[in-house]
């Protein structure tokens, strides 16, 4: 993955602190991408652990990549 950001995914959020602003969500693949209460797109810096969510993926610190524009999907 070149930097830059990549195309929209979807996965659950497998863990989130609300007072550090820090989770985990999973890919429908298996990857797993930290991402910071500031990429949930509604701005309500809020999430729940379970959640299905669409995001993209961008280069972070250190080489690492992140879920960002994080956006809940209805589990219709």
């Amino acid at each position: 993955m070149a930097g830059g950001t990549r195309s929209s995914r979807l996965g659950r959020v497998q863990a989130f602190d609300s007072e550090r602003g820090l989770g985990l969500v999973v890919a429908v693949d298996g990857a797993v991408f930290g991402f910071h209460s500031t990429a949930i797109s509604d701005g309500s810096r809020r999430v729940a652990v379970g959640d299905a969510v669409s995001f993209a993926v961008a280069a972070a610190h250190g080489g690492r990549y992140e879920a960002v524009g994080l956006i809940p999907v209805d589990p219709a």
